[in-house]
């Protein structure tokens, strides 16, 4: 069997006469880090939104562990086990943390009358234990509001490792976050590759955190691929420096 889990295959899209993405391609490797760089407004947040669902490709094809799901919806992709977190958190901001764990099993979101469904003590023990793993077992009862920006970002993560996914997709982790916290999430985002299993594909704008994690990197620019390679290949290519330094 193939170990490439994730494949996109000459990926355009267009928002009006704005080409967004021009015929991408890129491999996420099974049970790895990959990382996705690049320049604001190089097209990153737009491939991913491809791959998740939130928006109909224009031309090209993605396929997860070797299925074409570039047509199919936001639901039945996730249901597949690839979920993705925002550069914003989207947490329930009026509830307490362990509330949002619950919630966040998509079982429990199908009607109104489900999400407010008495609680089991697995999901619950499921829940606490998911929030311990990320640092916020202490704050497991307080509104998920009233937590920083980096906790809610912890959160969010949690949210997501509730679902079980087989690839996470990351949309900038670190970004806002107190520089002192960030150490604990790259540990914590290690952790879930090798302890569960979850390949991670990443788009981080902080250097220094996606050199050290990522086995392979790509880096678009103006919607087009610009490079890929080793962290140290992507570190020693004139184009990505030139891309970073606006040099021309």
């Amino acid at each position: 069997m193939s170990d490439t889990v994730i494949e996109v295959s000459g990926v355009s899209k267009a928002y009006g006469g704005v080409i967004a993405n021009k015929d991408i391609s890129l491999t996420v490797k099974d049970g790895g880090i990959t990382g996705l760089i690049g320049p604001n407004g190089s097209g990153k947040t737009t491939l991913f939104n491809s791959i998740v669902g939130y928006h109909p490709i224009d031309g090209g094809s993605i396929t997860f562990q070797g299925r074409e799901i570039s047509k199919l919806p936001v639901q039945q992709i996730a249901r597949l086990g690839l979920l993705r977190t925002f550069q914003q958190t989207r947490i329930y901001g009026k509830m307490n943390c362990v509330d949002n764990m619950l919630i966040s099993i998509p079982q429990r979101r199908a009607t109104f009358r489900d999400m407010f469904a008495p609680r089991d003590r697995e999901s619950i023990e499921k829940s606490e234990g998911l929030l311990e793993f990320v640092g916020l077992y202490e704050k497991r009862n307080l509104i998920a509001g009233d937590l920083s920006f980096g906790q809610q970002k912890l959160l969010e993560f949690a949210m997501a490792l509730m679902n079980e996914p087989k690839v996470l997709l990351l949309d900038e982790p670190t970004a806002g976050i107190n520089p002192t916290l960030i150490n604990g999430l790259i540990d914590r985002l290690n952790r879930a590759n090798t302890e569960f299993g979850i390949t991670l594909l990443v788009i981080e704008h902080n250097m220094r955190v996606i050199m050290n994690m990522a086995d392979k990197i790509y880096c678009l620019a103006h919607g087009e691929m610009l490079a890929s390679g080793t962290p140290d290949d992507i570190q020693n290519n004139q184009d990505v420096i030139d891309a970073y330094l606006g040099a021309h």
